[in-house]
């Protein structure tokens, strides 16, 4: 029975079906998890996954990562994290069903199977998780912020409570995650999702839109913002981290692809890519504008988040922050699913609790108010982006997936495919080892007129 019937690959699991009582039991555990519960997902629920997961609050800040690059280094960094970007994501689509029958439907069985069992978790678990749960924290800020700021507007010339601390709006934020964290997968959140993905479009046409409909600065400088060099080489530093936050899309898409079904005549690389390209051209779409106009318009007195530079019209601004409220809504949902998956799956099947609805409404209830207590203790913005850009975000998308092809594909030495895998490492490396120096530099800057919980 073994040998006939079904290919593995169309199964619900990971690995050849057999009868054992064993194999019941973990089946119906991968029912329940999170990743591996549903797999009737379209090409099209790639699309706006991958928009979401990628186009969020980062794009906010790509004029103020342009004003400390400059123009040529700018355009370039820009450009080139684009193209290698959308190549490593290829190269995990493709690696999603590299063993014939077998689905790696998590980041890190592909490390685990291309770095052995023990050392593929610890290069990739720590790493992803960084990621994600650093992501769901500055998205806690994010909503926050622009929650504020839209309170902020309206109350303008009115009669309302103008001083409430950022800390309730990041509470007001967080209350709408202890409901949506309860939805069972990705295939529940598709809707969310797809919401997210509209809006991000929507807020970014908005801010490059008013930013050409404002004109030119008076006075604008695009000379570099820093009045020393030192300031300018750590500025530098940082801003790398900001693109690097920027293409973050790579840390869900193999759990992503997971709930796109697959037989061998119909493998699901085939709709998960077709989605990947719509979504990067829906990218492209959304950082250029942005980051070029944004920058050509206000130069280097930009803020870190160009839509608090933008003042009016107030009823625009108003829209467009609204917008990355909704937006930060779903990113934030996209980005703990695979948390969610890790704490269950460890729970589930390392501690043996029984997979029931308590277990998973106590862990995720924590899971969201960790994120909203570290977001309300430090939500310094701008040098979180960067921080966690180079610090977690380079490796898992600049170079780990280059490494693991390197490891799994075995391309020969100084073909072409040998020699862009080893580029893409070799750029990944240096913004890993520089974007963490400037951001943990800014942060402390910051920290400095700091007041807790203000």
């Amino acid at each position: 029975m073994g040998t006939e019937g079904t290919p593995p690959i169309a199964t619900n699991n990971n690995y050849p079906k057999n009868v054992d009582e064993r194999t019941a039991k973990q089946k119906a555990i991968d029912e329940w998890l999170p990743i591996t519960s549903s797999r009737n997902a379209k090409w099209w629920y790639s699309a706006f996954h991958n928009v979401t997961a990628m186009v969020g609050a980062g794009v906010l800040s790509l004029p103020y990562a342009m004003s400390h690059l400059g123009w040529g280094p700018g355009v370039a960094i820009m450009v080139l994290s684009w193209i290698i970007t959308l190549y490593t994501l290829w190269q995990m689509v493709e690696m999603h069903e590299t063993v014939p029958g077998k689905r790696f439907d998590r980041y890190h069985e592909l490390g685990q199977h291309a770095f052995g069992d023990k050392l593929g978790l610890y290069i990739v678990v720590p790493q992803q998780l960084i990621v994600e749960v650093g992501v769901d924290i500055v998205y806690m800020v994010t909503g926050g912020r622009s929650l504020k700021k839209v309170h902020d507007l309206l109350c303008k010339g009115n009669a309302c409570d103008k001083d409430i601390k950022l800390t309730y709006f990041i509470m007001i934020f967080a209350s709408v995650h202890f409901v949506l964290s309860h939805l069972p997968n990705f295939n529940a959140i598709s809707g969310i999702s797809l919401a997210a993905a509209v809006m991000s479009l929507s807020y970014s046409t908005i801010a490059w839109g008013a930013s050409v409909n404002k004109g030119v600065a008076p006075d604008v400088q695009y000379g570099y913002r820093a009045r020393t060099t030192t300031g300018t080489v750590f500025n530098f530093f940082g801003a790398l981290g900001d693109v690097a936050f920027a293409y973050a899309g790579h840390n869900v898409v193999l759990e992503i692809q997971a709930t796109i079904p697959s037989t061998p005549e119909k493998p699901s690389k085939g709709p998960m890519w077709k989605g990947v390209i719509v979504a990067y051209i829906v990218v492209a779409l959304c950082y250029f504008p942005v980051a070029f106009i944004g920058y050509w318009m206000f130069g280097n007195s930009v803020e870190d988040n160009i839509l608090v530079t933008l003042q009016n019209p107030t009823w625009l601004i108003v829209t467009a922050n609204f917008f990355v409220v909704i937006h930060v809504i779903g990113s934030y949902q996209i980005y703990a699913m695979p948390v969610f998956d890790m704490l269950e799956t460890l729970l589930v099947k390392k501690l043996h609790f029984q997979p029931t609805f308590m277990l998973r409404f106590v862990t995720r209830n924590l899971y969201v108010a960790f994120t909203m207590f570290i977001g309300i203790t430090f939500p310094f913005f701008g040098g979180l982006l960067g921080f966690f850009g180079g610090f977690a975000f380079a490796p898992t998308t600049y170079f780990l997936p280059c490494i693991m092809w390197l490891a799994i594909k075995k391309p020969r030495k100084f073909t072409i495919s040998w020699w862009a895998n080893w580029i893409c490492i070799a750029i990944g490396v240096t913004l890993m080892i520089l974007a963490p120096i400037g951001a943990l530099r800014n942060i402390i800057l910051q920290a400095k007129d700091y007041e807790f919980y203000s």
